[in-house]
């Protein structure tokens, strides 16, 4: 009886939990906008984590001053020097703090644990050839076609509108 009481608890915290912050409740004017990328072009020095080349500092900065004008609240990365590289311009240029995330969790919990967090603003996720279009694919709830490891240039936006409508976007990343 007490574990079942205790189940019964738990159980609704966790619901209470998830109905809380998180994207734009319907018919609200609030919105928010995940740009998902890969990180830029990285030095092939065949090493576990390699450093961007002159080219792919160049495109960080080039996605830092596409995002100029946006509201960027909050910046994530995975821990590898090229994908914190990556996202330093834009982290810098709008005083926010990279937060750090696990490249090996499953994309649909992180995903979910980003719509639950934020619900207003731009926030930019970097991320890596096989985590990217899988992320994008979880915050928008549709297909996203997948990244072979040449590819550095594309830039996954999903917006969900104050109605709780989903678009993504798919266009080249800045140079």
């Amino acid at each position: 009886m007490r574990i079942a009481r205790l189940a019964t608890l738990l159980t609704a915290a966790l619901l209470a939990a998830c109905a809380t912050g998180g994207a734009p409740a319907p018919g609200t004017d609030a919105a928010v906008t995940f740009v998902v990328v890969r990180h830029a072009e990285k030095l092939a020095d065949g090493s576990d984590d390699p450093p961007l080349t002159a080219e792919g500092h160049a495109r960080a900065q080039a996605l830092a001053d596409s995002l100029a004008g946006s509201d960027v609240v909050a910046v994530y990365s995975t821990a590898y020097r090229r994908a914190r590289a990556t996202a330093g311009p834009t982290a810098q240029a709008h005083g926010v703090t990279i937060t750090p995330y696990d490249s090996r969790q499953p994309t649909d919990g992180f995903a979910a644990s980003l719509l639950r967090t934020h619900d207003a603003g731009t926030v930019l996720v970097v991320g890596h050839s096989n985590t990217a279009p899988a992320i994008a694919a979880a915050l928008c709830g549709c297909e996203v076609a997948p990244m072979t490891e040449a590819e550095y240039g594309r830039r996954m936006t999903v917006h969900v509108d104050g109605d709780g409508q989903v678009t993504l976007l798919v266009a080249p990343l800045p140079r």
